[in-house]
């Protein structure tokens, strides 16, 4: 093992080397999943599966093994094969510390819409294994990849640009102290447009002494429109987990609501029941969590006592009905593959009902569309595993083992203390 060395300019020494190996490694990843894609994909020809379905679940293999996301693994193994089969000189600038991993996904990232043989043109073009990029930041990378493609192969970037019109959408992810990022991918002249409508609405009102900064008013403003309240949309139905000691006995344990993560006991109680004698409210005084046009549904679920674990339900259709949906959506919070934190998109059975799989929360897990999707693959089998709480064994094709525990629900840490139910309300 490489030990800290005493000396500050040794030190610096060190972090460079380390960081070429790095690069060097992933040179070597970039390698081996090129090389695992193309024996997987001979092994399922030699097992007769067609064509067009070779190499499905090679992705999320590569990801589980790095430890990634399926959706980052996918990306993984298309940089991987961009460098290996038509990007060399940028393979051998990774190999040799001259780029990093990042660096190098930029340049396969700006030059996708060619062909596999301009881009290999651009690729001896930039040669950055001769210290093109020496010292370029990524901004600088990007430009020359850009403008080189271009030169290649005018009309493909042209359509690019019109084909990401296409992929515009709107996205939600969390923001610490309770606070989410909205974000919405538009057309320039869309964006533009929208934001400077939300600009000019904060100045108005700042003119007219609105007291509440230019960013507020702009991010109010933005609900109001989309919902027809400054606080938000009537009759939301909230999945809102907490426990009793928290919710009736202003215990301190966190909530968890879903699709966003924990928040802190105080902001679910004020959320739940606002305005009540007694109840403290953040320092802010912010109305927004205690709005009596919030119709908040509350469904109160059961955890076991010692375990944590939702109470079972069971049903003996192939579909799982809405009630038990919601359990497992309430238990599982997000995709229970490990290391994908995607939304779960489909309540499945995790042995497949048509090989005697039945339809209960004990053989229930929440997956994105994708992962449900894989499982499915030839060579893959799921099974649930006994535990505290709800757990699942992954076993891929070429049979590693991977386990998966459902997230612990509020309350979970105090049980050994408290053994009373917990009280979730969904």
């Amino acid at each position: 093992m490489l030990q800290i060395a005493a000396d500050s300019k040794i030190m610096v020494d060190q972090l460079r080397v380390l960081e070429d190996m790095k690069s060097a490694i992933s040179a070597l990843q970039a390698k081996i999943a090129v090389a695992f894609d193309l024996a997987q994909r001979q092994e399922q020809a030699d097992a007769g599966v067609p064509a067009s379905e070779q190499g499905r679940g090679v992705a999320t293999q590569v990801a589980l093994a790095r430890r990634e996301s399926p959706n980052k693994g996918s990306r993984l193994l298309g940089l991987a094969k961009a460098l290996v089969t038509e990007m060399p000189h940028t393979l051998t600038a990774l190999e040799t510390g001259q780029l990093n991993e990042w660096r190098a996904t930029l340049l396969v990232k700006e030059t996708a819409c060619l062909s596999a043989d301009d881009r290999c043109a651009v690729d001896d073009e930039l040669a950055p294994d001769t210290g093109t990029f020496d010292g370029a930041g990524d901004k600088t990378i990007i430009a020359a990849a850009k403008a080189a493609a271009y030169r290649r192969d005018p009309r493909s970037i042209t359509q690019r640009a019109a084909h990401a019109a296409t992929e515009r959408h709107v996205s939600l992810r969390p923001a610490p102290d309770t606070m989410t990022y909205l974000t919405a991918l538009l057309p320039v002249a869309q964006g533009v447009a929208v934001y400077k409508a939300l600009t000019n609405a904060a100045s108005t009102a700042r003119s007219d002494g609105d007291t509440r900064t230019r960013g507020q008013i702009m991010a109010d403003t933005l609900t109001e429109c989309i919902t027809g309240r400054r606080q938000g949309f009537s009759g939301i139905d909230l999945q809102l987990v907490i426990t009793d000691r928290t919710l009736l006995q202003s215990d301190s344990e966190p909530a968890r609501l879903d699709g966003y993560g924990t928040v802190p006991a105080e902001w679910a109680r004020n959320l739940l029941v606002p305005d009540q004698p007694g109840t403290e409210h953040s320092p802010s005084k912010d109305t927004s969590t205690s709005n009596p046009e919030l119709n908040i549904w509350l469904r109160r679920l059961y955890t076991a006592p010692t375990t944590g674990e939702l109470l079972a339900m069971d049903s003996r259709a192939r579909f799982f009905p809405a009630g038990l949906r919601r359990f497992i959506q309430t238990r599982d919070n997000l995709c229970r593959t490990p290391y994908c934190d995607a939304p779960i998109r489909h309540h499945d059975h995790i042995i497949l009902w048509s090989q005697g799989g039945k339809t209960t929360l004990n053989n229930a897990a929440g997956l994105c569309e994708h992962c449900n999707h894989t499982k499915e693959n030839p060579g893959w089998s799921t099974k649930p595993e006994p535990g505290n709480r709800h757990q699942l064994e992954i076993t891929t094709p070429t049979g590693h083992h991977y386990s998966s525990t459902a997230p612990p629900l509020p309350g979970s840490a105090a049980r050994s203390q408290r053994h009373h139910p917990s009280l979730a309300n969904a």
